[in-house]
């Protein structure tokens, strides 16, 4: 449990860096691109801007710290319950707002301060009433469903983003959530890990919806940071990152509370999700559409 514990703390610390430095290097990439060729006629990012954000130097040390983070995260999702490890990941939110402060030139609000700390009190709960987690057997069907959902996400956000331009902004960091969910539910039910097999791997569709989810869910985040608020995109990942998950850990795969906590882990659950929900509520900042040259010395 502590080892899956301090995995989970270091995959959210990694997130959470790496989000604040995608959305610096998104917001330099839309600032130094032309107007008509950075958006499409709905107001949201083609997929040029897109390009250029991730050929920004911010935006490659955040995407390693990602990558970094996934591995932590993957790793987390195979020792802990669902519903404690994608909670506690999720946390990077705190970390993602803290920074934002110093990098994006945020001013967090009392009410934002005062949601962080229900988000921090809720991890304590839920971290002190989880018990074992379940096992990593599902049925052969819940692999082919896995997949089916993870690539219908995928591009019904990249269809939404197109239509809808900057008012998908919270949609795309939901649905990068559910993304980034349905990844680790894919990691704890992989196939060909324990014991090791890389043919009974290779053909396991949760692999590729794992490969899906991460890609997809990158893009949807990128997206969702330069369009919204570095915040609200976060906080709407969290929601979609813990809620699903956390559900089929419990329901399905035998994820537990200690004995008599129960009611402690759904109280730590459902602060977590409120403190986050209110992060995106008032996490709309004029701070966050500050000129990319303030970002950092010299312009670069």
């Amino acid at each position: 449990m502590l080892i899956g514990l301090l995995t989970a703390i270091a995959a959210s610390i990694c997130y959470g860096t790496g989000s604040v430095l995608q959305a610096v290097g998104s917001r330099r990439a839309a600032r130094t691109s032309p107007a008509a060729a950075g958006v499409t006629a709905h107001g949201g990012p083609n997929l040029s801007s897109t390009a250029k954000a991730a050929m920004t130097w911010e935006f490659i040390v955040g995407t390693v710290l990602d990558f970094v983070g996934f591995g932590l995260g993957a790793l987390a999702a195979r020792l802990l319950p669902l519903f404690l490890s994608q909670t506690v990941i999720s946390a990077n939110l705190v970390i993602t707002a803290v920074l934002s402060v110093k990098m994006l030139g945020i001013r967090l609000t009392r009410k934002e301060w005062t949601s962080i700390g229900v988000v921090c009190a809720a991890l304590v709960l839920l971290a002190t009433a989880a018990g074992h987690e379940g096992g990593h057997h599902a049925p052969a069907a819940t692999h082919w469903w896995l997949f089916a959902v993870t690539l219908l996400i995928i591009a019904g956000g990249t269809v939404a983003v197109r239509f809808l331009g900057a008012r998908a902004a919270i949609l795309a960091g939901l649905l990068s959530g559910l993304a980034f969910g349905a990844l680790g539910v894919g990691v704890r039910i992989l196939d060909g890990i324990d014991p090791f097999d890389p043919g009974t791997l290779l053909a396991d569709p949760a692999l590729y919806a794992i490969v899906l989810a991460g890609v997809g869910g990158m893009y949807l985040h990128t997206v969702a940071l330069q369009i919204g608020s570095v915040n609200g995109a976060t906080a709407a990942l969290v929601v979609g990152e813990t809620v699903l998950p956390g559900a089929i850990g419990v329901l399905w795969l035998g994820d537990a509370s200690r004995p008599g906590l129960a009611w402690l882990a759904v109280l730590g659950f459902v602060l977590a999700v409120t403190g986050a929900v209110a992060v995106a509520w008032y996490g709309n900042h004029d701070g966050a559409q500050a000129p990319a040259e303030e970002l950092s010395p010299a312009g670069v």
